[in-house]
């Protein structure tokens, strides 16, 4: 009898498939707010904020409508008005079907659609009182992304109305929804929407709600994702968006015991509530856009520098590590080899990390290159090369790093296949290459590249994945990776202690990232610009025993890394380590540089 009457329903009484036609007529959809985001500090960096739509029904306005009135009302002309409610037919109007790709026509006077969207309270009050007197309008509440920081902006990422290819591709999607379009919102979109709540009514002839159908028994409550918290500490990425200001280039700085980006200062920045919501997205994007110096690029993450001096540090660890080198070895400040500046004879590796001998490098490298391990100079040339490269790669260089970050660039190791390409096949030797010693010639990296080898350097040989998201929810995230560099931990030291001398004694290049009371262990690096003056690179790490934090800082056309990224590099440290600046004059004169090229 039950499989009897089931199949009556089914095959034969098609009124049970038209009532639920019906049902799935009347199903409206809820959309909650986006999850909210903290910092490490458990300060909320991304909310939500209350926003309304001015919804029509055009079947509800009646023949006497006073669309003068309601043109004054909202401030515009009567062209205004009609003008809109083409729109609303040619967009909002048109239904898109994903099964043959197609769009029709759909608009119907009975539906309500927004007429204006993104109407604050304060302008929504202005309004809602006269409304009453427009028959077929209506207010909907909605909300929008707010950021209490001006800080941020690339990180955080922004929203912007779906596409049809998105639409079609994601059911959670419908015309006019947000989407995360960079940063933290795209990466983290699925976390951050929520999951939508299905609202059943029924409604009369007129198509006006009369009552929950079936009392509500089918509807859902739509429910807000649980918030994020990130390992950014909002407070130090405010402080260092300050130090850069006027001046072009990144800081980028990590949690080296657990890879959490602490701050990743992009400069120059915009403040991320300009972009919040069509209007401002209409306004300001095109402006930003536009800007010859680019606010909107990712410097951190995209920007590819040779690394100058700090590759070094990297150098010295292989030939220790290959033992062509000892602690102890030393080499001649030839300057026919390549050029330098004057200093002591550098009589140890740490001396020449401290010093920044560049003839020290070349000898050393030469070394790890051209082992004697062929006779031809150019087949050992390429066998020293094609080790050097696992070398890099273990550190991370030459290849986009794990993380939670969209848009992420490589960097360039050179190798065998790239050599070759240049020049033929065994016809080039270590002297073809030599620029790569210190940092220059082909290397290339991202400043994210160059704050995880400061990781690197305060782990002594491992670093994490670097990335943002510290939880979600009560959940902490486990999914990034522990990775170990080809070094032993032995080896560090001395090239830690001269990273030491570098900040600490008086032939050191990076004097002015000293803090009292804090041992600071660094290394600068000036980086060749055909386009103009040079870069100012210096990274660090601070402490020197249990580290707290690993830092990179890139400044444009600023010279040598000693005199703008290492006091830079400095006053972040202290911020973070101190929560405050006990060094208010070199504060005043970094805050006070404008750097940027006319």
């Amino acid at each position: 009898m039950y499989i009897f009457r089931l199949f009556y329903m089914q095959v034969i009484d098609d009124s049970w498939s038209n009532r639920a036609h019906q049902i799935s007529e009347k199903r409206r959809e809820i959309t909650p707010p986006r999850a909210v985001i903290y910092d490490r500090n458990q300060t909320k960096i991304v909310a939500n904020k209350t926003y309304f739509n001015l919804m029509v029904i055009e079947d509800k306005m009646g023949e006497n409508f006073d669309t003068l009135g309601f043109a004054e009302l909202i401030g515009w002309s009567v062209q205004d008005i009609h003008t809109r409610f083409a729109e609303i037919i040619k967009g909002e109007g048109i239904y898109y079907n994903k099964h043959n790709d197609t769009r029709v026509s759909n608009y119907q006077r009975i539906r309500p659609y927004p007429f204006l969207k993104e109407l604050t309270k304060e302008e929504m009050a202005r309004i809602a009182p006269r409304l009453d007197a427009y028959p077929g309008f209506f207010e909907e509440e909605t909300s929008m992304r707010y950021y209490p920081f001006p800080n941020a902006a690339n990180i955080l990422g922004y929203l912007s109305e779906v596409n049809a290819k998105e639409v079609k591709a994601d059911p959670f999607y419908k015309p006019s929804y947000n989407i995360g379009r960079a940063g933290i919102e795209r990466y983290y979109e699925k976390e951050l929407r929520g999951l939508k709540g299905v609202h059943y009514v029924v409604r009369s002839a007129l198509n006006n709600d009369v009552k929950k159908y079936e009392n509500g028994m089918f509807d859902t409550v739509a429910k807000q994702s649980p918030p994020i918290q990130l390992g950014l500490d909002i407070q130090l990425q405010a402080y260092g968006e300050k130090l850069m200001q006027n001046k072009k280039g990144c800081i980028v700085a990590i949690e080296p015991k657990s890879g959490e980006i602490l701050t990743m200062v992009s400069a120059p920045s915009y403040d991320p509530n300009l972009l919040v919501g069509r209007k401002n997205v209409s306004a300001f994007y095109p402006k930003l856009i536009s800007d010859a110096n680019k606010p909107l690029y990712p410097r951190p993450t995209q920007a590819e520098y040779p690394p100058g001096s700090i590759f070094k540090l990297v150098q010295s660890l292989v030939g220790l590590q290959e033992g062509v080198l000892e602690p102890n070895t030393g080499f001649p400040c030839n300057k026919s080899l390549v050029g330098c500046h004057n200093h002591p004879a550098p009589s140890s590796i740490s001396k020449a990390v401290q010093y920044s001998c560049n003839p020290y490098f070349y000898y050393a490298v030469k070394k790890v290159i051209q082992q004697g391990k062929e006779k031809s100079i150019y087949k050992d040339a390429a066998l020293g090369l094609n080790l050097w490269e696992r070398y890099m790669h273990s550190f991370g260089f030459g290849e986009k790093l794990k993380s939670d970050l969209t848009g992420l660039r490589a960097g360039v190791i050179p190798n065998t296949a790239f050599y070759d390409n240049w020049y033929g096949k065994n016809r080039w030797a270590f002297s073809y290459i030599r620029s790569n010693a210190i940092g220059q010639g082909e290397v290339k990296m991202t400043p994210l590249h160059m704050a995880n080898l400061a990781a690197i350097m305060a782990n002594r040989g491992w670093y994490y994945d670097p990335h943002f998201a510290k939880k979600i929810g009560n959940k902490p995230l486990d999914n990034f990776k522990r990775n170990k560099t080809l070094i032993d931990e032995k080896h560090f030291e001395s090239v830690i202690s001269g990273m030491w001398r570098v900040v600490n004694q008086d032939a050191g290049t990076g004097r002015r990232a000293q803090i009292d009371g804090i041992d600071v262990c660094g290394k600068t690096g000036t980086v060749q610009n055909p386009h103009g003056e040079d870069h100012s690179v210096f990274i660090a790490f601070a402490p020197k025993e249990n580290p707290k934090i690993a830092i990179a800082v890139i400044v444009e056309n600023a010279g040598f890394g000693g005199t703008w990224a290492a006091p830079i590099a400095s006053l972040m440290i202290e911020k973070y380590l101190l929560k405050t600046c006990n060094s208010p004059q070199k504060e005043a004169r970094v805050v006070k540089a404008n750097l940027i090229e006319p």
